[in-house]
């Protein structure tokens, strides 16, 4: 892809035979007796990743005036494996068109490991769907509209982002376009590269515990594809995944059949087969038209935010447990990172610091949504430990009061207003499911354990 380069985009690396003066003199910044650095011109910023977070990233940088390069690796044939569902309250904040929506999801069905099944969308509004998109689709979509408010878009990987030894100094981004080692030179980096970034490694922002997704896209004959035409099923069981759920999602054409896992990774085959298993009769006949398997986060890095550098999305570890949401999260944590920049920046004026990002962006991330993290945390580890206790939360999900609380909470990402009676019988019917079906469950295993030996 042939670009105009502008005038402080460096020379490629192997005409970098000198060390890098222009880190040391960067010819934006003036000597100033205070504490705040005055630069010359508006400052420059990377945000390394097109998906949602980055996208989003840049689009709030470049539409507020700050020079913005858009990295994405060219890699048209892959996606992340991701069921693709975001909330209804993403389409209106964040201007998706209608006409990326493949399906409008009014059915969720969600099947224990007894294969007990529960309709999860009863309290569902005649307006109200969950929307399944396909990321390549909606990523495409973000990125080109990012480039539309003036970032940008540079087709190229990254390779490492080299942090200056002074804090007036740029960070210099090395890429790799069309197989040339090229480099840019800006005063603050976002890194929205996924679960295994580079812009975290090059701030050393410690590790994290992921999960790994794994996904087959299927294409059903029409007469199966209808029966998903606004139908999304959720399996739980330790036959598809110990510590996770398994998924069938309806795209625009196929479905989407994955499951994921954190402990028990190279079992993952396995839980597909047995997802692929449990929902056999109905999509039986189906061709397999694509494999994917990405790491996902299971919780936010230790460092988030050093020195003028942020992460955001996959990056930070925006995922949420018990129900893997992450679209949203990563779009919103773009937003809000592009946002503080420019609030920090007074709209690229002036250079930002670290405390500025913690201050604009990270404080108020935290404020907004880490208690939601923490309760699905909660959720995950009390549901999801025992095929009792999965038996538990499908059972709990039949009540049309967990319904409507869930998807007010899910659809519009706001706190639901519940009504304390009901939230007490809740707290005690979840109680009670959960000894009973461990009883159950349990009761169970002592039957198949005597019969063994007579096998």
């Amino acid at each position: 892809m042939a670009m105009a380069a502008p005038t402080h985009l460096l020379h490629p690396m192997h005409s970098l035979t000198s060390p890098l003066k222009s880190q040391n003199n960067h010819p934006k910044l003036k000597s100033s007796s205070s504490s705040t650095s005055i630069i010359t011109c508006k400052l420059r910023a990377a945000v390394v990743g097109g998906g949602p977070a980055g996208s989003s990233a840049a689009e709030a940088l470049a539409a507020s005036g700050i020079e913005t390069f858009l990295f994405e690796r060219n890699r048209p044939c892959t996606a992340k494996p991701c069921g693709g569902a975001i909330p209804l309250c993403m389409l209106d904040e964040f201007s998706i068109p209608a006409h990326l929506i493949d399906r409008r999801v009014t059915k969720m069905k969600i099947i224990s490991p007894s294969n007990l099944s529960v309709d999860f969308g009863k309290t569902l509004q005649s307006h109200e769907f969950i929307p399944m998109l396909r990321r390549e689709v909606l990523d495409d979509f973000l990125r080109r509209r990012a480039a539309s408010q003036g970032a940008t878009l540079i087709q190229g990987l990254v390779t490492n982002v080299e942090v200056p030894l002074m804090s007036s100094s740029p960070y210099i981004v090395h890429y790799n376009m069309n197989n040339v080692q090229k480099s840019v030179a800006v005063d603050v980096v976002i890194g929205a590269d996924g679960a295994n970034s580079k812009v975290a490694k090059s701030i050393k922002a410690g590790d994290y515990t992921c999960a790994i997704a794994f996904q087959e896209r299927i294409k059903l004959p029409d007469d199966r594809m209808s029966y998903y035409e606004d139908l999304a099923e959720m399996y739980v069981g330790s036959d598809v995944s110990p510590d996770f759920y398994a998924w069938v999602f309806p795209k625009y054409d196929h479905v989407a059949v994955g499951t994921g896992t954190v402990c028990s990774k190279k079992d993952l085959k396995l839980f597909q087969r047995g997802v692929r298993e449990r929902a056999r009769s109905k999509i039986q006949g189906g061709r397999v038209i694509k494999v994917e398997a990405h790491p996902i986060p299971e919780h936010p890095r230790p460092i988030r935010v050093r020195g003028r550098v942020a992460l955001v999305g996959d990056a930070a570890g925006y995922v949420t447990k018990c129900s893997g949401e992450g679209i949203y999260f990563a779009a919103k944590s773009g937003r809000m990172c592009g946002e503080a920049i420019v609030n920090a920046s007074e709209g690229g004026e002036r250079m930002i610091n670290e405390e500025d990002l913690k201050r604009e962006y990270l404080k108020k991330w935290d404020e907004k949504y880490l208690t939601t993290f923490r309760f699905l945390d909660l959720l995950q580890r009390v549901f999801y430990g025992s095929n009792g206790a999965r038996e538990a939360l499908v059972e709990l999900c039949g009540n049309e009061y967990v319904q409507k609380m869930t998807f007010d909470s899910y659809l519009y990402k706001k706190l639901a207003t519940g009504n304390p009676w009901e939230d007490v019988k809740m707290v005690m019917n979840t109680i009670g499911s959960l000894v009973r079906c461990e009883i159950i469950a349990r009761g169970t295993q002592n039957l198949d354990s005597r019969a063994l030996p007579q096998l």
